[in-house]
């Protein structure tokens, strides 16, 4: 049978080989040599049912200490093990204090966005309300009632998307179909009234041709206004035009000109041109919008005698607005989602 000398020999091969092994898949393996069903102790703790008793109770005392001693060796090797792991992830892991934090970059407002915001303000300071409509037109809203022939160019399925397989609905051109909705809707209110109060709206929103190059998208922004009242003359839609862009570009010595022009819904019509006296553009026009007077034929599709009401409409484009006002020259950049571009105006 074993004596101690053989046993505290077999404890110490036993915390030899436990501090041998790396990590803790190796020390379970080491572990098995030893305490496994058929490890060294495990077949010295068998051998103990041929004893007599007398010799069975201090041998197996003996045996019953070298196991507590492995086992207390084997603890605390997964132990060390433990604390080496969490130590080396510690040293990966390592945070520098004294580095300044990364934070997390503020948004912002798209700058057509901004435009857009801009032009609201300074039109709802002169009474106009903001009015909306749906991206999805019908051919009625978008043309025929706005004064445009059937064979205008702009019916084309070269200049406009149609729905597929239907000729009567498309993707809007333009936002003037919501001045027909905001007539129809401005008469219906007044229905019971002598007399119908001025109706005055702008209508921003995407619009939708089919053109595509630095200074044209297939979508891009448009904004249209229109005023309709009892006298109603070009001149009001001369002031309020001058007066807006002189607040706009935030230049009162800007200069307007209109040029006479032609557009199926307004008669008489113009093209609104502007002169910068200074800075990079000075001293150069630069065709702005379009405008007019609402053509009579407009006026009776919103339901609007045109023997005792007049108005004036115009359109601009919100994305030649901003590229004006922020210098910038190729208009797909607004559309690209580019950060490096968009940061510029957080």
């Amino acid at each position: 049978m074993d004596t101690q000398d053989h046993l505290d020999q077999l404890v110490a091969d036993a915390e030899s080989a436990f501090a041998a092994a790396s990590d803790g898949a190796g020390l379970e393996q080491v572990k098995a040599r030893f305490l496994g069903k058929s490890g060294l102790l495990t077949e010295r703790l068998k051998g103990l049912g041929a004893l007599t008793p007398e010799l069975r109770k201090s041998a197996g005392a003996r045996i019953n200490r070298a196991k507590d001693a492995i086992e207390a060796a084997l603890d605390a090797r997964r132990v060390a093990l433990r604390e080496a792991r969490l130590h080396a992830r510690l040293a990966e892991e390592a945070l520098d204090v004294t580095l300044p934090g990364r934070g997390h970059a503020a948004g912002g407002l798209h700058p057509v966005s901004r435009t857009l915001e801009r032009i609201e303000a300074l039109f709802a300071s002169i009474g106009f309300i903001v009015a909306d409509g749906p991206e999805i037109e019908t051919d009625w809203h978008n043309f025929t009632a706005l004064n445009t022939p059937e064979n205008h160019p702009a019916r084309s399925m070269h200049d406009t998307f149609y729905l597929e397989g239907r000729e009567d609905v498309l993707l809007r051109t333009h936002t003037s179909p919501v001045q027909i909705r905001a007539m129809l809707a401005h008469v219906a209110r007044h229905a019971e009234a002598q007399r119908m109060a001025d109706l005055r709206v702008i209508a921003p929103g995407r619009v939708y041709r089919v053109d595509s190059d630095a200074t044209h998208s297939p979508m891009f922004h448009q904004i249209e206004g229109l005023w309709v009242g009892e006298g109603v003359s070009f001149a009001d839609l001369k002031g309020v035009i001058a007066d807006f862009l002189r607040k706009f570009f935030e230049s009162e010595d800007l200069q307007v000109r209109f040029r006479p022009s032609f557009f199926p819904f307004t008669e008489p019509s113009a093209e609104i041109d502007v002169a910068f006296m200074s800075g990079a553009l000075e001293g150069s026009w630069l065709e702005i919008a379009g405008c007019g007077m609402v053509h009579p034929n407009v006026l009776r599709f919103g339901r609007i005698d045109p023997e005792r009401y007049t108005g004036f409409a115009f359109g601009m484009g919100l994305d030649r607005l901003t590229m004006l006002r922020y210098g910038i020259s190729d208009l797909r950049l607004f559309f690209e989602g580019d950060l490096r571009f968009l940061s510029q105006f957080r």
